[in-house]
């Protein structure tokens, strides 16, 4: 097992942001070893939250979009690699370029592979029916619009409600397509998902709730989309965002312990496998508040979670920190700002504590077991102010002072 004065050859899988930030934190904080960073885009890291929104509705350019380098760095970057095995044995990667394969050793491994969106069910699609999950799937999609395109989104997660609002800010006819009874439902739970799907009609867009697509309709190229309620949508583009899986397939047969992403401890730590840590939209983490493994698919995470599991490479075997820190991310549909903290998942209540769902600015606080888990507001910033309520764990539902007493009924 390597310590950090014997770490020497760290090879990082993955050049998005968890990559990106474990590889610039291993130079800031020292490391002055071999440092190879692999990455299966041929782009250098970039925000890929713009991706439904500012750079899809053109709002930034390309190069807008990539995340400046903190400091400059020495790092050898491979574009266009791809790993696709790894042999603990001989402690190597391997990696494939076009027709060409090679395996690089290393003594020090970040897992940073991210995520693979889940493709259309049922096999080949005709033209027109698209995912977005990568630049390269943004221009496309941007190079299809016209100012007459019917689009159909299909998902009604954060990629497709996210999707669905920048499309309607161009302009455009926009129908999205959920099986769920709200939009944001998974995410937020009914309850306060259908504040979104308010939001959206609001806004023009076709909403079709509990429903699923049956077919799509169209010789070469998609005319039409089929539900199961028997309604025939008529599209010139049908853009879907069905969730992604963890890249975890290079992994198989290694020993790596996979388990719905790699399971980590609360360092990032690869559980019973030195010298290996994980880090972004594949690695499954320890979360010490939660006591449970969560893999939480979000860009501050990622990057957080980079800088993590650099320390702990470097800190050495059972001297690395926990990371504890409460999730937070953010969604910006129309003119609205969703912001949250914590983790909703497997509440058994919520109540608006602040302001007037109403009104469209409110804060709403997620509980379980009596204790407060999450906080999710539409009034920028204010989530910041519960982190400690939910880091400490506080009574359900959480009373910062005399305005969140006086609750505003939804």
């Amino acid at each position: 097992m390597p310590s950090n004065k014997q770490l020497r050859q760290v090879v990082v899988v993955g050049a998005g942001v968890a990559g990106t930030m474990a590889a610039q934190t291993l130079r800031a904080e020292g490391y002055d070893g071999e440092l190879t960073l692999v990455g299966a885009e041929r782009y250098a890291a970039y925000h890929r939250p713009a991706l439904s929104k500012k750079l899809l509705t053109g709002e930034v350019y390309r190069a807008g979009i990539d995340m400046a380098p903190q400091n400059e760095f020495e790092v050898r970057a491979l574009r266009g690699v791809s790993a696709v095995g790894l042999d603990m044995a001989s402690r190597t990667v391997q990696l494939r370029e076009g027709a060409d394969e090679r395996t690089m050793p290393f003594d020090g491994l970040v897992i940073a592979s991210g995520a693979d969106v889940r493709p259309w069910p049922g096999g080949s699609v005709p033209d027109g029916v698209m995912p977005l999950r990568t630049v390269d799937d943004c221009l496309a999609i941007r190079s299809k619009l016209g100012r007459r395109t019917r689009v159909v989104v299909v998902g009604g997660g954060f990629i497709g409600t996210e999707v669905a609002a920048s499309l309607r800010s161009l302009g455009l006819t926009v129908t999205l397509v959920s099986r769920e009874d709200a939009l944001l439902q998974s995410a937020l739970g009914e309850e306060m998902g259908s504040c979104w799907t308010d939001l959206h009609r609001r806004h023009g867009v076709d909403v079709h709730l509990g429903v699923a697509v049956e077919s799509l309709v169209g010789d070469g190229h998609v005319k039409a989309v089929r539900l199961s309620d028997g309604l025939k949508l008529k599209a010139d583009l049908v853009l879907f965002g069905l969730g992604v899986e963890p890249a975890t397939g290079w992994l198989r047969g290694s020993g790596i312990p996979v388990d719905k992403g790699v399971v980590c401890d609360a360092t990032g730590a690869v559980e019973g496998v030195p010298g290996v840590v994980a880090a972004g939209d594949v690695a499954r983490w320890w979360h010490p508040l939660y006591q449970e493994h969560l893999r939480i698919e979000h860009w501050d995470q990622a990057s957080r979670q980079g800088v993590t599991v650099a320390r702990t490479l470097l800190a050495g075997p059972g001297n690395a920190e926990e990371y504890d820190a409460v999730p937070y991310f953010w969604s910006d549909q129309y003119d609205v700002k969703l912001q949250l903290v914590g983790v909703p998942t497997g509440h058994d209540n919520v109540e608006v504590v602040e302001g007037s769902v109403r009104e469209g600015e409110f804060v709403a606080a997620y509980g379980k077991n009596g204790r407060t888990i999450a906080v999710l507001s539409t009034i920028p910033g204010r989530v910041n102010d519960y982190r400690g309520v939910i880091a400490d764990a506080a009574a359900f539902p959480p009373r910062l002072n005399a305005k969140a007493d006086s609750t505003t009924s939804t």
